[in-house]
């Protein structure tokens, strides 16, 4: 790490620790040639994660649009926002464990069902209502139906 005051790269750490939030390392450092300090913050790099859409379009990952997803989903239902986030959590773990640059959404809407699928029937049902795009009641009563039948199987 080259000092900022003189340009030198003899430097070191003389303190670290987390910061506020956990997701950074602050780490104060010296330097060897002048003796002044500094500060710098150390972050883990994340893999860019692109999602591809229906039409082949890609889209940054963005985290929101999963859990307006999941909130819709979870309206008015006997589910926490501590058991959303968890679930969000859990699906972002799911999706960066792959360790794909790439993913279709159709994949990440399969993880959610899955996941809803064991939190609240009613928000699974909801969900697959919108990411399955039925197209009239019969595809929505076979959904239901197929979601009777793996619950009474557990």
């Amino acid at each position: 790490m080259k000092c900022p005051f003189c340009n030198k790269d003899a430097t070191r750490v003389i303190d670290s620790r987390p910061s506020d939030d956990d997701s950074t390392i602050r780490r104060r450092r010296k330097c060897d040639n002048c003796g002044k300090r500094f500060t710098t913050y150390e972050k883990v790099e994340a893999i860019p994660l692109m999602i591809i859409k229906k039409d082949h379009t890609r889209q940054p990952y963005d985290r929101s649009k999963l859990e307006k997803g999941i909130y819709s989903s979870c309206h008015k239902r006997p589910v926490s926002v501590a058991q959303i986030n968890t679930l969000v959590d859990d699906v972002e773990n799911t999706i960066f464990n792959m360790e794909v640059h790439e993913i279709p959404s159709s994949k990440i809407g399969e993880i959610v069902m899955d996941k809803l699928r064991n939190l609240d029937g009613v928000a699974y049902v909801r969900f697959a209502s919108v990411y399955r795009e039925f197209k009239d009641v019969n595809t929505f009563m076979n959904e239901i139906q197929k979601f009777m039948k793996e619950s009474a199987n557990k």
